[in-house]
């Protein structure tokens, strides 16, 4: 298991010098060991590693890739949603920047808009603070999916406030299916 794990820790420069990343290697146990939404350590240095390495050209940055990683894995499992299918709303909404902010208002990584936080009596809570917009987001995409008794189509268009037009879920399908699949067999 550990020359598993080490070959899946190697960065592309590391390959050519056949030398396992110790950053990548460091960050990615820290992150592991302090992710409570895993159950199983091997599983989560995997799901981790594979979504690391799909990210990295949207998120340079490594920490900063793992830090979301893991709080959108933590929050999508809160929620009772596939990770993968919260990180192609993501790459949807805002293509993986926290401070996004759309036209109509919409703000961070989900594209949440500031009326949610009246609603809930919240006004102080922070949108572009990745931890309380995909607590926020994710909460919203699960109470429309058991709207929709678990149809995603209806419920990812209900999400994005363009109910009864397919263009938006087919978006996220088609960025789920090609980037961000994860076969869990």
């Amino acid at each position: 298991m550990a020359a598993f794990l080490s070959l899946l820790l190697l960065s592309p420069y590391a390959v050519a010098q056949q030398q396992p990343d110790p950053e990548l290697r460091e960050l990615l146990r820290r992150t592991v060991n302090e992710s409570s939404s895993f159950i199983d350590r091997f599983d989560a240095e995997v799901w981790l590693v594979d979504m690391s390495a799909r990210l990295q050209r949207h998120i340079p940055d490594t920490e900063q890739r793992l830090h979301i990683l893991k709080l959108i894995h933590l929050e999508a499992t809160r929620a009772g949603l596939l990770p993968e299918l919260v990180i192609a709303v993501i790459h949807v909404e805002s293509a993986f920047d926290p401070f996004a902010l759309s036209s109509a208002g919409a703000q961070g990584l989900m594209q949440v808009m500031p009326f949610w936080k009246k609603e809930i009596g919240r006004p102080e809570d922070n949108l572009h603070d990745v931890a309380t917009n995909l607590r926020y987001g994710c909460t919203i995409l699960k109470h429309y999916l058991d709207r929709e008794k678990g149809k995603v189509v209806p419920a990812l268009a209900r999400y994005n406030g363009s109910y009864g037009q397919f263009w938006y879920p087919a978006k996220v399908l088609d960025f789920w299916s090609r980037f961000w699949f994860y076969n869990y067999g």
